[in-house]
């Protein structure tokens, strides 16, 4: 799991980036962001996001909110 903020964001698609907190920007395709169970996020905000071993984001989310999310 790596943690950033939200650097692009596309409501209508459900597309976006992240910008990791080593400055790396990562984009993440509408399915990452909808598996989630977010329905909105906005620029700066800050999320998690889980990768693929090739580099590729399958899941954004917040910790703590979604199914599966315990606070901690």
């Amino acid at each position: 799991m790596t943690q950033g903020s939200v650097h692009t964001f596309d409501p209508d698609t459900g597309a976006g980036s992240v910008l990791l907190d080593d400055g790396e920007e990562v984009s993440f395709p509408p399915e990452a962001f909808a598996v989630s169970g977010l329905r909105l996020v906005r620029p700066g905000q800050r999320v998690s996001l889980t990768r693929r071993p090739d580099g590729t984001v399958d899941r954004v989310f917040i910790r703590g909110i979604g199914e599966g999310e315990a606070i901690r």
